[in-house]
């Protein structure tokens, strides 16, 4: 994993919090999207911890470049201390696997990146669909692909948007993990998405989940 965040406090202290886990390991810092992209090239990780708002390259800027020379290697997670960040959501949309907030406890956090690092998306639905009101880029528009959907796939999407693993959606549906990460493939090959977390942001986009009454909850 690669930290990135132009605060050197916030790099040691992320680092001595992922430094006692077994199952991570830090192979390096940046302190700047230019840095970040050089120290990515030479580690090659397989997660980069982004902070969004640095001086000269941000972190949207970084994520792009990132994911435009490979779509699958590293993944992204992004750090922000506004819920309401433009660039949060531009980052999501250009392939950044979910966001948290800098305020969340270790464990939170410690948590996320092992759901981004297994391929699982890591959005939560109330500051999602506040993003998405927010800035209703393509809202209410649709261009065909759900309703190429069958049904089971769309109610896959509409649980994914709820923020739901794989696991949680078998069990929803009563059905096999192995069968909804098929119905979850088919699904981002209709949409011609990416990743789960872009076909949320679709499904939001598009007006296929609607935010509820509540956009705190």
């Amino acid at each position: 994993m690669v930290l990135v965040d132009d605060d050197r406090l916030v790099r040691a202290g992320l680092a001595a919090v992922l430094g006692v886990e077994p199952d991570f390991e830090v192979v390096g810092t940046a302190e700047d999207g230019h840095e970040a992209l050089s120290v990515v090239r030479d580690t090659d990780p397989d997660l980069v911890l982004m902070d969004i708002r640095m001086p000269g390259l941000d972190g949207l800027a970084t994520t792009r470049e990132l994911l435009s020379r490979n779509a699958e290697r590293p993944k992204v997670l992004v750090l922000t201390t506004f819920e309401l960040d433009e660039y949060v959501f531009q980052a999501l949309q250009v392939g950044a696997s979910g966001f948290m907030l800098k305020r969340v406890e270790p464990e939170e956090l410690l948590a996320g990146l092992r759901l981004v690092a297994a391929g699982e998306s890591l959005l939560f639905p109330a500051m999602t669909r506040r993003l998405v009101e927010h800035y209703q880029v393509l809202a209410n528009r649709s261009d065909g692909r759900i309703e190429a959907m069958t049904a089971r796939e769309q109610e896959v999407l509409t649980l994914m948007a709820r923020g739901l693993s794989n696991a949680e959606i078998a069990e929803e549906l009563i059905l096999g993990v192995e069968t909804i990460k098929t119905h979850v493939t088919n699904t981002l090959s209709k949409l011609g998405v990416r990743d789960r977390t872009q076909a949320v942001i679709y499904a939001y986009e598009r007006g296929f989940v609607v935010p509820d009454a509540d956009p705190g909850t």
